[in-house]
């Protein structure tokens, strides 16, 4: 079985971890992780199911999932200027202008190019950075790849 892509997005701060352990955190409250959902479907948007929480903490939901991971932003810990496991790699401006044309990518870049920012993530991994509206960040993308 190969690994599962998952993808978010919230709203900008200057923090990049902070924003993560936000995410993280409503995410194990809404239970949008495996266990709880196997494969959990993305977008989320605020039609997404939250069957709840089924663990004591995300340590707990991850120790659950065992080597699938939970296919959800909780199995990255952490944001670092390097790739790694259960790491949001940030990318650089370089990398943002060799898959958008620009550092500054809007949402409609992003979604033109999709299927392109997905590609280089490894499982286990995960990338992220601010997409703009009107030349300022607005929000943070966050996406990575499952375990299995």
């Amino acid at each position: 079985m190969g690994g599962h892509p998952y993808f978010y997005s919230v709203d900008f701060e200057p923090d990049a971890n902070a924003a993560l352990q936000k995410l993280r955190q409503r995410e194990f409250a809404a239970g949008r992780y495996n266990p709880v959902v196997m494969f959990p479907e993305f977008p989320i948007t605020e039609d997404t199911p939250a069957p709840g929480a089924r663990h004591r903490s995300i340590e707990d939901a991850l120790e659950a999932s065992a080597e699938d991971g939970t296919r959800s932003i909780l199995d990255l810990m952490r944001v670092a200027d390097e790739p790694d496991f259960c790491v949001a790699a940030r990318l650089s401006a370089d990398e943002l202008i060799d898959l958008f044309g620009t550092d500054k990518p809007t949402e409609e870049l992003v979604q033109d190019h999709f299927d392109e920012l997905l590609e280089p993530i490894e499982r286990g991994q995960g990338i992220c950075f601010a997409i703009y509206k009107d030349d300022k960040p607005s929000e943070w993308i966050f996406a990575g790849y499952s375990f299995d």
